[in-house]
């Protein structure tokens, strides 16, 4: 079915291996319902239907059968993705705002409880934070693992030699908030948006190779930026393969940040 998307989510790329490579896409439809448009082979698409957040796309999709995640479609025509316009941030995002704010949960608690329910399986949802505590940056893997250096190297029956992708370059931290519930209940969660890991490289570059330097920036960003001048929500998705088996099964796998609005009473004129 043909199917008009707000692209809201893309992950950092992950390597499989049947795709080489994997983003995971996540938007609204003009009705405010959920979709996830996995797998996307992203970089490989033609640069013309590269899609960027917030804007609208068609595409025809079904529904991806090996995935039992309501929300989890896959696109049946790569190459026929259309770009059909754009939401910006006129007005303090309000477009953006009532595409996306329809529904928002505000007790973890009773998300993850939806998403362990078989009869409703919620696996993406927006969710605010009542507080934010921190933003954690740690060590981890500072490359691929062989196995999966191997799958890049193997060129493909379809590909042209000087067409194969580079390998995504692994970031060596990950990147985590801090923050309570509506109920004050603390929880550390992982972030995954594509943008964080974009910021840590191009701050990097800024500081010469000072990593020190580089995630303390993307910190400031996410902590003192976000956390503290912008009305923050975070868009939440599961894993397939922890859905039903972790305690808590989302990530954070984007932000939602208009401005605070400053609302007057009138009673105070």
């Amino acid at each position: 079915m043909k199917t008009k998307i707000l692209i809201t989510v893309k992950t950092y790329p992950s390597i499989s291996t049947k795709y080489k490579e994997l983003v995971c896409t996540a938007g609204f439809t003009d009705k405010g319902k959920w979709i996830r448009i996995y797998p996307v082979q992203f970089r490989k698409l033609d640069y013309s239907t590269q899609y960027k957040k917030y804007d609208w796309i068609e595409l025809d999709l079904e529904k991806n059968s090996s995935d039992f995640r309501p929300e989890s479609f896959r696109t049946t025509n790569p190459d026929r993705i259309t770009i059909c316009g754009h939401v910006g941030t006129d007005h303090n995002w309000a477009e953006r705002k009532r595409l996306v704010l329809g529904k928002v949960y505000y007790n973890l608690s009773e998300l993850i409880a939806e998403a362990k329910d078989k009869k409703q399986m919620t696996s993406l949802a927006v969710f605010k934070p009542k507080k934010i505590i921190d933003f954690v940056c740690e060590d981890t893997e500072r490359d691929w693992p062989r196995d999966k250096k191997e799958i890049f190297s193997q060129m493909n029956i379809f590909e042209k030699a000087g067409d194969e992708l580079k390998i995504v370059k692994k970031l060596p931290y990950k990147f985590s908030y801090v923050f309570q519930d509506i109920q004050g209940i603390k929880s550390k969660m992982m972030i995954e948006d594509w943008e964080t890991g974009q910021l840590y490289w191009r701050m990097l570059e800024k500081h010469t190779g000072d990593e020190k330097k580089a995630w303390n920036d993307v910190k400031k960003k996410y902590l003192e930026d976000f956390a503290k001048t912008k009305d923050l929500y975070f868009f939440l998705g599961t894993t397939k393969e922890h859905h039903f088996v972790a305690k808590n099964p989302f990530i954070i796998i984007g932000t939602f940040h208009p401005a605070v609005e400053l609302q007057t009473s009138l009673d105070l004129l």
